[in-house]
């Protein structure tokens, strides 16, 4: 509504609350500059599509597509050539009762598992415990402990065969063995665990870099509140900051676990994995890629390896997350 004032017209104040958007708009309504949630136009879709697409179409064909034609070659007899035929259960029935290098093979995979899991796995902690406390020349110790990692297992089994062997080897010359030396590597009850020890010296590196990354985390208000409560460092460490460590542990046993099993390198380099150093992967090896070319029958071996890794795996993530849960 317009009032008359002389020769001006001036606008009533209810006529310019109503201009401003009325009472509603004083008492909170929408903003006029106020935006709502961004659109994905047509070139943010595609750009996504792009960078989510190609690593799983990665995934499917790398990983997820030669494991379901593993699974699936495992009930065939195929070498590679010919025609594939159906066989059913008989690659596993003849693994399991006609394949003398089989049960050796998964001891000995079984073994591995046990001795990176409860002597380098711990061994690793150790030292970065002992590291993170700030001892002198830490750096220098991180640098030298963490070397190995950057090999291959297969440099890691040369180092051994130069330190092992027989024929002026370090530790039988350092020992005054070179008369009579011992068969570190050809003597099937002493070479598996030389190697497990050489693994462990490559493994142990990689652990104490993760637990070291893992302790630098840890609030320092926690180790203080434990000695204000009067826990000694044994205490603190085990009833305060290792439980602390559970997404550290998570990551260190699935990685045991996964060095423990595709352990293929060091034993091949060796002896090709013969005389007491059959594993399950040198076994796949030599059925798929070897003379017999037994597709089919070495496919069976790599599906039973996918099971034993995935039953540890699971069950140790189960159980791990099942603990995060409770807590």
């Amino acid at each position: 509504m317009l009032t008359m004032r002389g020769s001006r017209s001036v606008p009533s104040k209810s006529a310019g609350r109503a201009g401003r958007g009325g009472p509603r708009a004083e008492r909170g309504g929408p903003r006029a500059g106020r935006r709502g949630p961004r659109r994905f136009t047509r070139r943010d879709t595609v750009v996504l599509g792009v960078l989510l697409g190609i690593p799983v179409l990665l995934e499917a064909v790398i990983v997820w597509g030669p494991t379901l034609a593993s699974i699936g070659l495992s009930f065939t007899s195929w070498d590679g050539i010919g025609d594939i035929h159906w066989v059913g259960g008989k690659n596993y029935e003849s693994l399991v009762d006609n394949y003398p290098a089989f049960w050796p093979a998964v001891r000995h995979n079984l073994l591995w598992i046990a001795f990176l899991g409860l002597v380098a796995t711990p061994f690793g902690l150790l030292l970065a415990v002992l590291i993170d406390r700030g001892v002198r020349f830490s750096r220098f110790y991180q640098s030298v402990l963490y070397m190995p990692v950057v090999l291959s297992l297969a440099v890691v089994g040369f180092m051994a065969q130069l330190l092992l062997g027989t024929d002026q080897g370090v530790i039988n010359t350092a020992l005054g063995n070179e008369s009579d030396p011992i068969d570190w590597l050809g003597n099937s009850d002493l070479n598996i665990w030389m190697m497990m020890i050489a693994a462990s010296w490559r493994h142990t590196g990689y652990v104490m870099i993760l637990y070291l990354a893992g302790l630098k985390s840890v609030d320092p208000a926690l180790k203080e509140a434990a000695a204000i409560d009067g826990a000694n460092t044994r205490q603190t460490f085990f009833r305060v900051v290792f439980p602390t460590l559970r997404p550290v542990n998570v990551i260190v046993g699935v990685i045991t676990v996964i060095e423990a099993l595709r352990a293929f390198d060091i034993v091949y380099a060796v002896n090709k994995g013969r005389n007491g150093l059959e594993l399950l992967s040198v076994l796949i090896t030599d059925n798929i890629i070897g003379e017999a070319s037994r597709i089919g029958f070495g496919s069976a071996i790599a599906v039973v390896l996918l099971t034993v890794s995935l039953g540890f795996i699971v069950t140790f993530l189960v159980q791990e997350l099942r603990g995060a849960r409770d807590r």
